[in-house]
């Protein structure tokens, strides 16, 4: 597993990150059996697909058509709210065997498939609902693969955006995602998934640790690290980096700070 770790932190500080290669990275965290030929494997699956989309240019809205009767259509690739349920939906090799997964993932496969193929792609974060554009600002397509690449309209965005958050789409939202982003999204719905099941605490811990990995995280996943480890009864250690916590935000939030040296003091209170 320290292998991976190493090349996920190698990788997420190369100039032009590999969106694939991370999402395999963190697979191969999450089941070490998955290993190299698994993940090569997974890699040449993005590559047949690309290899099966018609030839020749295309204009965005032909390129979303072309990746919704491939992926969509042909494949099946989709999203359901059973997938929300499962860890398997939030790693890209399983998202390639079954075929299923979250809305991000998902659009990690289509972003993947069409960029090899030579598409103008790239993931776009809508609030609570992540999907897929293709061309220009004053061109753009947008596709949503958790619905089979189906292509949507502006209305379509804005009812997703109005049903999430309740406000309204701002042209900001349409924007490419950094692959950064969308690892930091990735490891993030993990992580919720196993909030929800405090059986799965390791599983929380290991997308902590490649989160805070990433050359940009927000500072606030030290405090959370901190506290799982005292929820997993490693006090003396949750403690500790509590406190290294403290020393960050003293400067800028005193009292915070303060607040967080008692639940280290409490914390190995629970030692004795």
């Amino acid at each position: 597993m320290h292998e991976w770790r190493r090349r996920f932190a190698d990788e997420a500080r190369e100039e032009r990150p590999d969106l694939a290669e991370l999402c395999l990275l963190i697979g191969a965290v999450a089941e070490p059996d998955l290993g190299q030929a698994g993940m090569d494997a997974a890699e040449a699956e993005l590559d047949r697909l690309a290899g099966l989309l018609p030839y020749g240019p295309k204009d965005p809205r032909a390129w979303a058509a072309a990746l919704e009767r491939l992926l969509g259509g042909r494949y099946g690739f989709h999203g359901t709210p059973a997938d929300y349920r499962r860890l398997e939906s939030s790693l890209l090799h399983q998202v390639l065997r079954r075929r299923r997964g979250l809305p991000i993932m998902l659009s990690v496969v289509w972003t993947e498939v069409a960029r090899r193929a030579g598409a103008p792609v790239y993931g776009v974060a809508l609030p609570g609902h992540f999907v897929v554009g293709f061309g220009e600002p004053d061109d753009q397509v947008l596709a949503d693969p958790f619905d089979g690449g189906r292509l949507l309209t502006g209305a379509d965005a804005e009812l997703l955006v109005a049903g999430a958050t309740g406000e309204r789409l701002r042209p900001s939202m349409l924007l490419p995602a950094d692959p950064l982003e969308i690892v930091l999204r990735v490891l993030n719905n993990i992580r919720a998934w196993a909030a929800a099941r405090p059986e799965q605490s390791d599983v929380a811990l290991w997308a902590l640790d490649l989160s805070l990995l990433l050359p940009s995280h927000p500072a606030r996943l030290r405090y959370e690290r901190a506290e799982l480890l005292v929820r997993r009864g490693e006090f003396v250690v949750g403690a500790a980096e509590m406190e290294a916590y403290a020393e960050v935000v003293e400067a800028v939030e005193p009292a915070a700070a303060e607040a967080v040296r008692g639940r280290a003091r409490a914390a190995r209170a629970r030692l004795n």
